[in-house]
């Protein structure tokens, strides 16, 4: 039995796939199992794929276009190890990921997920410059969490008693599924971290404004059932679900604040209905009222398209 599954659902990624896969036989860690789920591709996956199950490490399953949910689940019901990866197809690993996050459990066994920092790379597979990201909290984390969603999925490790206890993810959800997974398992486990950008993922080859509404939408829809079904309104604290709401406007917001300042200055408008960070709110809506007065518009940046909700 292999120590880590590494999951992976692909669909239509046949020109970013090499890569990914490439990155997982390059660890020094070397006693995994590459589970990859193609959701009926219908670009040349299956032909990128074969070369690579000269690996028997490596197993290959076609689904009938189940969806992302549903196909990440599916590769957690066929991987077999101790602990899960998780690896988007169009993403990479650095080599010395999986054997870092492993020593933080032998370390830590407490700790149920494991996460790492990340760079962005564009479609191009070119680095992105990006401003430092702030230091992540470690340890019991889901009053953090539910603010921002600071683990990316291709950087997480999970022990697998950790879906034993919380589920796998929720089929109800097409966007955010991590988001929505990382809070049920934030109830119950300790959350640490590598400090080191070991994952390349990749951003801009989608339609960012769309993807942004609906993982938005999604998000508050996420958020609220955690407040009532999760309890996490009985671990949180008011003050902190507020922000929670707020922020999540306020982060949309500064996204589209120089393509369409008018949708901006609608998201900053709606922030200030929770008092947390309305001094924030405000700023965001002056902001956006003198882009739209200068007529200048830019695209929305690589770097803001990483938003990981």
């Amino acid at each position: 039995m292999p120590n880590v599954s590494i999951v992976m659902a692909a669909k239509n990624y046949a020109r970013f796939l090499p890569m990914a896969v490439e990155s997982v036989l390059a660890q020094t860690f070397t006693d995994w199992e590459l589970v990859i789920v193609d959701d009926g591709s219908t670009d040349n996956t299956p032909a990128v794929v074969r070369p690579f199950l000269a690996d028997s490490r490596i197993r290959y399953f076609r689904s009938d276009k189940l969806g992302q949910t549903r196909a990440k689940n599916l590769g957690l019901r066929l991987s077999r190890g101790e602990f899960v990866a998780f690896i988007d197809a169009d993403d990479a690993w650095s080599p010395t990921k999986l054997d870092k996050q492993l020593a933080v459990f032998r370390e830590k066994p407490d700790v149920g997920v494991v996460f790492c920092r990340r760079s962005l790379i564009d479609e191009q597979s070119r680095p992105i410059p990006a401003k430092p990201a702030p230091t992540p909290p470690r340890g019991r984390v889901l009053d953090k969490l539910f603010v921002q969603n600071f683990v990316c999925f291709s950087t997480a490790v999970a022990r697998r008693e950790v879906f034993s206890q919380v589920g796998a993810f929720d089929p109800q959800w097409d966007l955010a599924i991590d988001f929505d997974l990382w809070l049920r398992v934030a109830k119950h486990h300790a959350f640490d971290y590598v400090d080191e950008e070991l994952v390349q993922y990749r951003t801009g080859h989608g339609n960012l404004s769309k993807k942004l509404l609906d993982r938005v939408d999604t998000a508050f829809s996420i958020m609220h059932r955690a407040e009532n079904r999760y309890g996490v309104a009985e671990q949180v604290p008011a003050g902190r679900v507020a922000e929670a709401y707020a922020s999540t406007c306020r982060t949309l917001g500064y996204v589209l604040r120089n393509s369409e300042p008018v949708t901006a200055a609608k998201w900053y408008l709606r922030a200030l209905r929770w008092p947390a960070g309305r001094v924030l709110s405000v700023k965001g809506l002056v902001a956006s009222a003198l882009r739209f007065a200068s007529g200048k518009r830019e695209p929305s940046s690589h770097e803001n398209a990483s938003v990981n909700r």
